[in-house]
């Protein structure tokens, strides 16, 4: 059993940065490859980015390549994911999420999410 609880997200300007971080329970937090996914209201869930479980490996969405960095401490549990240059639309509830596989999109554990705002 994983428990993850999300924490990082707030109100920034665009262009600003947020350091969102997402901490687990559970022992088998090392197993699990990890994802970022973040819903904008109105809108579907959105794939933000993956780490496998040694963090030898992420992969991004588009939309984020290049300003978006996922990295993961297995040693405290966390799995982080840096934002920078945001713009207005990435403002979205992002969740954290566990994965059994790096390459699955079914995920067994989810956060509670964290609210990220992107607005002057």
């Amino acid at each position: 059993q994983v428990q993850l609880v999300e924490s990082g997200g707030g109100l920034v300007q665009p262009g600003g940065s947020l350091r969102l971080s997402c901490a687990a329970s559970g022992r088998a937090f090392s197993t699990y490859a990890m994802v970022w996914i973040r819903q904008a209201p109105g809108k579907e869930r959105e794939f933000v980015a993956r780490i496998s479980w040694t963090g030898g490996s992420t992969s991004y969405a588009d939309a984020v390549k290049g300003r978006f960095t996922i990295s993961r401490d297995n040693a405290k549990n966390t799995v982080y994911l840096q934002m920078n240059s945001l713009k207005p639309e990435d403002t979205a509830n992002y969740y954290c999420a566990a994965a059994r596989s790096f390459y699955t999109s079914e995920y067994d554990y989810w956060g509670q999410g964290t609210q990220v705002t992107v607005s002057s």
